[in-house]
């Protein structure tokens, strides 16, 4: 049975670990804000970009485009965004779980992120490049991993690229989410957490306004379909950002919670203890008294 000074010791070790989880959930959560809100600020930007390719290629028949050509896919490339760093939950284990369902025989991994890397090298599957990227993503670095993967299809080194990323939805909603990267056998309207309608823009009352394009439609979609590429990778990298940073707010927050809870189970235990060894030097005293009396 451990004594008055064990517990003490262990509830003066538990408050030290709460004040830590604490901070860290401090950080986390201005962290996430910047975060959500750099996430949320991109989206907008993607789905007109996505409005305007979409209209375009409505207008045209007949363009042709080397991301635009579908292959039998032989080799597959998994564009695998993790995170740097630990204490976010069960974040990268539900990423890596799906990760792991890609045939290890046939694909090939670009990772983003240091725990990426870790799990390509632990269970020995083919890395073609390894990336980081910052707490605030920067689009060079979004460029570059789009860049690679965009050199590997070209070059025929493989058949199609995938993104394997955690969708952020909600603070509690993270999603690990497989995308199709290469090739573009369509332009959808859609990027990570937006939906947009394709066509011209409809104002209040039903004014319809139409897109006009110069010089024409097929040189803004020749040059514009490689940066939509980039900025796609760097929503991406913006959504799992925010995705790691609301996990281990969430996660500091659990284990802050779970201190205290332990940190009053322990107090309670130790008044118990406390008591009970008050209660018997009572006892001896009154029983001294009587054999004496």
């Amino acid at each position: 049975m451990p004594s008055t000074r064990d517990i003490r010791r262990r509830i003066k070790s538990v408050r030290n670990t709460a004040q830590i989880t604490k901070a860290m959930q401090m950080v986390a959560a201005a962290k996430m804000r910047r975060a959500q809100q750099a996430a949320l600020a991109g989206r907008p930007y993607a789905a007109l970009m996505n409005e305007v390719l979409a209209e375009a290629s409505s207008r045209m028949t007949g363009f042709s485009h080397p991301f635009l050509q579908s292959r039998p896919v032989r080799r597959r490339a998994v564009i695998l965004v993790g995170s740097d760093r630990g204490l976010c939950g069960a974040l990268n284990s539900n990423l890596m779980r799906e990760a792991a369902k890609f045939d290890k025989a046939t694909t090939t991994f670009i990772t983003a992120g240091r725990k990426a890397s870790q799990f390509i090298a632990r269970t020995k599957r083919s890395l073609a490049a390894e990336f980081t990227y910052k707490d605030t993503p920067l689009f060079a670095e979004a460029r570059a991993i789009s860049k690679f993967a965009q050199d590997l299809f070209l070059k025929r080194e493989v058949d199609a690229v995938d993104v394997l990323f955690t969708n952020f939805i909600t603070t509690l909603d993270l999603r690990p989410q497989s995308v199709p990267f290469l090739p573009v056998e369509k332009l959808r309207t859609v990027t990570a957490g937006v939906h947009a309608h394709a066509g011209a823009k409809d104002l209040p009352g039903g004014t319809h306004i139409p897109f006009f394009f110069e010089p024409d439609e097929e040189t803004v979609l020749g040059a514009m379909l490689p940066h939509s590429l980039n900025f796609h990778i760097y929503q991406i990298l913006l959504e799992a950002k925010a995705s790691e940073q609301s996990a281990r707010m969430v996660a500091m927050k659990n284990a802050t919670d779970n201190a205290m809870q332990l940190i009053k189970d322990l107090t309670l235990e130790y008044n118990k203890l406390r008591q009970s060894n008050i209660t018997k030097e009572l006892l001896e005293i009154a029983s001294a008294q009587m054999a004496v009396g």
